[in-house]
């Protein structure tokens, strides 16, 4: 019964046409992640520099709610498709960057790549739970990781090699091509959209009311709060990355196999999302997701290559429990106007924090051992838990 309910969604036309292009476009994106930071390693020789391409693409999370309301103002596949189509246009400006004085135009497309994520996942969300049933939706959040983390299996080493032969300019324009293909996809998709009426507020009270929903929905609150605080321990260890590599003698393209082997992992978890959720409950399975990453943080100190591999493919199992339980709920309890808002104030809430990570690890890995910095990390990582120990509420008191 499991297994047919993951063929079930694969077999919708609308879901497989959209997972293609998570897929298409998740190449791309994964490559150019990835090549971003050796690029400005490469230019710079700064981990701390390499380390704020991850966080550019994650700032713009920090208006997410004000970005995400557009999601609701307007039709959501048109809106899919220009934001693809914007990015293919705006990434062979790279072909600039050839010395770190023009590094301020990787760290500009950056921020607008991250900004254009923040309305399509917005849009992606909404327009999801309306084409899936709800039962489901933990299978195709789970089979939309897989698809999209998969990626990392692929497209670190891919990216990392296309680099040393032909360098950043051409994963550029490689990931500028996915993003036309997906444009392509999402044209594709048959969905029946009404143009949304206008609204009788003004842009800044309907962003707030995303906000007030969330916060006032006791089952989502504490969901939401504990992915943003394991996103923010995940951000401070990401910003170590680069410091592992170097720490076990390993050139900087290292940090590609270390995103592939994480990459496996979540490819594992997202292809049991579904049934576990069913299983465990949402709370449970968010909480067993950062105890795990929790130790494989801890463990990477060790000095030790097979042991930073396992902790990435821990790391890629335990990190997207609490993200898939997190997004499932919202989509689950949101009611669809207001879908757009709340799932950009949630993702803002669950993501910005990864930014703050990234900003000050950035910073912490310059000037503190990363072996001790990633003992005390993963040991921290544990307090994300406290806000699931707490009763859960009824539906109907929700």
């Amino acid at each position: 019964m499991e297994t047919w309910t993951v063929t079930r969604v694969l077999r919708d036309r609308n879901a497989g046409l959209y997972l293609s292009a998570v897929v298409v476009s998740g190449f791309g994106s994964s490559a150019l992640w990835l090549v971003s930071g050796i690029w400005v390693k490469d230019l710079t020789g700064s981990d701390g520099l390499a380390a704020l391409c991850v966080f550019a693409l994650w700032a713009p999370t920090l208006i997410g709610p004000a970005l995400g309301t557009l999601a609701d103002r307007t039709r959501r596949r048109p809106l899919l498709i220009g934001m693809n189509l914007l990015l293919a246009a705006l990434l062979p400006t790279l072909f600039a960057v050839d010395a770190p004085a023009r590094l301020w135009i990787l760290f500009g497309v950056l921020l607008v790549y991250g900004a254009t994520g923040v309305v399509h996942d917005a849009a992606e969300s909404a327009l999801i739970a309306s084409a899936v049933d709800k039962s489901l939706l933990g299978d195709f959040n789970g089979l939309r990781m897989t698809a999209n983390e998969g990626m990392k299996l692929l497209a670190p080493l891919a990216g990392a090699a296309l680099y040393a032969v032909y360098g950043g300019a051409r994963v550029a324009l490689l990931d500028a091509l996915t993003f036309v293909l997906a444009a392509g996809l999402c044209a594709l998709l048959r969905v029946s959209e009404t143009k949304p009426p206008q609204a009788p507020t003004g842009w800044r009270t309907q962003t707030a009311e995303g906000a007030r929903f969330l916060w006032s929905h006791a089952r989502l609150r504490p969901l939401v709060l504990t992915a943003g605080t394991t996103m923010l321990f995940a951000g401070l260890n990401g910003a170590t990355v680069y410091a592992v590599a170097e720490g076990l003698g390993h050139p900087p393209t290292y940090v590609g196999v270390l995103y592939a082997v994480q990459g496996a992992g979540s490819v594992a978890i997202g292809l049991a999302a579904g049934p576990l959720l069913r299983r465990l409950g949402e709370r449970r399975f968010a909480g067993y997701g950062i105890a795990l990453s929790a130790l494989a943080v801890t463990a990477r100190a060790l000095p030790y290559d097979a042991v930073a591999l396992a902790s990435a493919a821990a790391v890629g199992i335990g990190l997207p429990c609490v993200l898939i339980a997190a997004l499932t709920a919202v989509q689950r309890e949101t009611p669809a106007a207001l879908l757009g808002r709340t799932t950009a104030t949630a993702n803002t809430l669950m993501f910005a924090p990864n930014a703050v990570g990234l900003a000050v690890g950035a910073g912490l890995v310059e000037l503190v051992d990363h072996q001790v910095l990633l003992a005390v990390l993963g040991l921290a990582r544990l307090v994300t838990v406290l806000p699931l120990l707490r009763p859960q509420p009824s539906r109907a008191n929700t």
